[in-house]
């Protein structure tokens, strides 16, 4: 297993932004990329045992109850966020995994802090928490329509020059308060091409079984494409921490998108190394007692003679006739 967290590790690294490092957007981080270390033919075998493995340690995560993972997920509209929580989290028990996407703050929402609503959709331990948009919408959309910042009721002093570096310094020092305290965050950035979006939009527009996905939103909030782009590479430059890295996912490319956030969910999964708890003392007594009184029943049974789970035997008289039609209820 070490050796399939190195290939993972190093399979993933090219899309990690450093710490401290600058990022322009589009030139740093082709969308459209879909390098050699994943090759299409196999994607779909590679995201199905992806995700088998992920569904492993995630059970495992869950017994254990001490740590929980945020994954945080922004794009641009169109970029295949719900596509890739639904395939890569697919194989997972529904229990241990909790979606939030964040609309438009409420009215109680706004009489708090920016970081107020988010921190109450936290992960518990032993669970895998997913934010479909984030607290990092109060620097992305918030900063391009400067006009939300302004229903936040926040005093005058406090939004003026520096209010993006104080946000960031916030966001920072929040998620190192939940690394630190065992839960783990990890940071996608779909990163979509605007030719790629329009080229999306249009499919919904054209296609009926589409229709519904398309908001004229949508097209007002591309018109304020280049503002996103330097905000989303502020963003990166400033709050991809050693703590909580930022991945910038090629996301031109569905099959890619979805296989490398897989494997960087997974990476930060396995780099935890849960382990089911181990039953020692007055436990391992009471569960030597409970087989003996349970042998004493009757014979021992192994799970393949469950009377529910085995396949059902067919009559003398339904084997004479043919095929036992009744089996449907």
């Amino acid at each position: 297993m070490a050796d399939s967290h190195n290939q993972i590790r190093r399979a993933i690294r090219h899309f990690r932004v450093a710490p401290g490092s600058r990022v322009r957007l589009p030139r740093d981080f082709d969308p459209a990329y879909a390098g050699r270390a994943f090759q299409r033919g196999g994607a779909a075998l590679l995201l199905e045992r992806g995700v088998e493995l992920l569904a492993e340690y995630q059970a495992k995560l869950a017994a254990q109850g001490t740590y929980g993972v945020l994954v945080v997920l922004q794009a641009m509209d169109a970029a295949g966020k719900d596509g890739t929580i639904k395939h890569v989290m697919s194989g997972i028990n529904p229990q241990g995994v909790k979606v939030h996407g964040f609309k438009v703050p409420s009215a109680e929402e706004l009489d708090h802090d920016f970081l107020w609503r988010y921190q109450r959709a936290l992960p518990a331990r032993g669970e895998i928490g997913i934010f479909n948009r984030s607290h990092y919408e109060e620097v992305l959309v918030v900063r391009v329509h400067r006009e939300l910042l302004d229903r936040q009721k926040l005093p005058p002093q406090t939004t003026g020059r520096g209010v993006w570096g104080r946000r960031y310094r916030a966001i920072n020092d929040w998620e190192r308060h939940l690394v630190e305290n065992g839960i783990r965050v990890v940071k996608l950035f779909l990163n979509e091409s605007k030719k790629e979006q329009r080229r999306r939009f249009l499919a919904r527009l054209d296609n009926p079984d589409k229709n519904w996905k398309f908001s004229s939103a949508d097209i007002r909030e591309r018109r304020y494409w280049d503002d996103y782009q330097r905000a989303y590479s502020d963003v990166l430059s400033n709050t991809s921490t050693g703590w909580a890295p930022w991945y910038v996912v090629p996301a031109d490319h569905k099959w890619f998108a979805r296989v490398l956030a897989a494997l960087v969910i997974l990476e930060t999964v396995m780099d935890i190394g849960p382990n089911y708890p181990e039953v020692g003392g007055e436990a391992r007594r009471l569960m030597a007692e409970a087989t003996v009184e349970l042998e004493a029943e009757g014979p021992r049974r192994s799970v393949e003679e469950d009377p529910v789970q085995a396949p059902l035997k067919p009559s003398r008289s339904q084997t004479a006739s043919g095929p036992n039609r009744t089996a449907w209820w």
